[in-house]
């Protein structure tokens, strides 16, 4: 147990300075990852490209990444060198910086944009230009959270990208489209990372727990832990790994006296098992019943939906906690949103749907844990708001007369009239243009024959359609003639 949680002897010989120590030669290996005393995410770091999860949309072969990573120049002699890595929160930036920074002549130096200031950077670029000229060393600088970085500080990394005095790998969770200058976004390849498949995470996990770097098989996951670990990595490799071992801790404590136990009488001491009770413990987290696949998935989203048309906020609240907390796709979510806005709340608050459609562009591009607070602001909105399906009903009976066969032709004056030869087929002819006539609303046939004077819109009396009822039946008078 002393070396599974980093009590036991240190022994940094084998992969170079622990984390503190700032920078790490390629040939040792990138800082921070042979320490047991390293949380078990830093241990889990990738070695190589092929032992990095997912993203392997870049990592194919022959990609600037696979070729960065193994020494060579990222897109040959003449093109840039540096990466720009967007992508949320634990889906690898910092992994693929180090499997970079482990490739033959390679030196390694970290800063954050939190800390880092101009002199940082100069310092930096002094001491590359001086390693590749003097030792042929190429330096690996990862700059995390570049974002942060104002236009003088970005500024200041110009010389050493476009001379490639250092291999520049910037991180960052924001659109670097907005948060990047230009002359550094156009002398760097722009990568983006896709959020981390549960299969990824899942297999991460089941990597961990077997690997020496690891926990070295003195544990085994239940399917209940490993499940709920999953769903609360929520995507994050990090997250993941840290809640692994927190429960793992927790695992461990539980056993203590049946190990010392078994270890008087002699016996060999068994793998410890961490069940669904241990995350719970560690994660301080309840497991949400919730199957993604399955009957829970949809009574849970069918409970969420109903809720809104019902406008009880607080229920609706309730569900979709429910369902962000399980792991649920965010955007899943905000599709249904937009949905019920037409649906359920319709005209009777047009806002409604420009509510929906906002949230569900603002989750997009920021994502989660602060994406729940924009559906938040939708859902209330939605619940809170009055309510009509009248247009959800037009169309229904529309289509239904469309599939009867009805709607027979289209009256020749609302037909086409600008090729040659279509006057005399009385197309266009008694056209009426609205605008020319009192209010802009003419008297004239515009549905087929066989569908005068059938209502598929029927405004409720709530909200705004109040209003648009009254509108309406003036608008059918004129347009009708009655």
């Amino acid at each position: 147990m002393d070396d599974l949680f980093g009590h036991g002897p240190e022994n940094d010989d084998d992969d170079g300075p622990v984390a503190g120590a700032g920078t790490s030669t390629g040939g040792q290996g990138a800082r921070g990852q042979g320490s047991p005393r390293s949380p078990l995410a830093v241990r889990m770091r990738p070695r190589s490209v092929d032992e990095v999860v997912g993203q392997q949309h870049l990592l194919g072969q022959g990609s600037p990444l696979r070729q960065l990573a193994a020494g060579a120049d990222a897109a040959g002699p003449a093109g840039p060198s540096s990466l720009i890595l967007w992508g949320p929160p634990g889906t690898g930036k910092t992994t693929l910086a180090h499997v970079i920074a482990r490739g033959p002549g390679r030196k390694f130096v970290e800063l954050s944009a939190i800390t880092a200031g101009v002199k940082d950077v100069r310092r930096v670029m002094d001491d590359a230009l001086t390693a590749r000229d003097l030792y042929k060393t190429t330096t690996v600088l990862f700059l995390d959270e570049i974002h942060r970085f104002n236009k003088a500080q970005q500024d200041a990394l110009l010389p050493g990208v476009e001379n490639r005095w250092v291999v520049l790998v910037a991180a960052t969770t924001e659109n670097p489209s907005f948060s990047v200058v230009s002359p550094l976004l156009s002398r760097s390849l722009l990568l983006t990372l896709k959020p981390l498949t549960d299969a990824d995470i899942e297999g991460l996990l089941v990597r961990a727990v077997e690997d020496p770097r690891g926990l070295g098989g003195k544990v085994r996951l239940s399917d209940e832990a490993l499940e709920h670990l999953v769903r609360l990595s929520g995507g994050d490799a990090r997250r993941a790994l840290t809640a692994l071992e927190a429960a793992a801790g927790v695992a461990f404590g539980d056993a203590d006296d049946v190990e010392r136990s078994a270890a008087a009488e002699g016996a060999a001491v068994e793998p410890v098992i961490v069940e669904l009770r241990h995350t719970e413990r560690a994660l301080d987290a309840a497991a949400v019943r919730y199957d993604r696949a399955g009957d829970q998935h949809y009574d849970v989203t069918s409970a969420f939906i109903k809720s809104i048309r019902g406008s009880d906020v607080d229920a609706a609240l309730h569900y979709l906690a429910r369902m962000l907390e399980a792991g649920e796709d965010p955007r899943f979510v905000a599709r249904r949103i937009v949905i019920s806005a037409a649906e359920d709340v319709g005209m009777a608050d047009p806002t409604a749907l420009q509510t929906a459609v906002a949230a569900a562009q603002a989750v997009q591009l920021i994502g989660m844990p602060e994406g729940r607070i924009i559906l938040a602001e939708a859902v209330v909105h939605l619940a809170t708001a009055p309510k009509s399906n009248a247009a959800y009903m037009g169309i229904n009976k529309a289509i239904a007369d469309v599939r009867a066969g009805l709607g027979v032709g289209i009256p020749a004056h609302l037909r086409d009239a600008h090729y040659p030869g279509s006057k005399q087929l009385g197309h266009g002819v008694g056209y009426k243009y609205a605008h020319d006539a009192p209010h802009a609303v003419a008297t004239q046939q515009y549905p087929p024959d066989d569908l005068v004077g059938r209502d598929y819109y029927q405004p409720t009396g709530n909200g705004a359609e109040r209003d648009i009822a009254q509108r309406l039946e003036r608008l059918r008078k004129i347009v009708r003639g009655t």
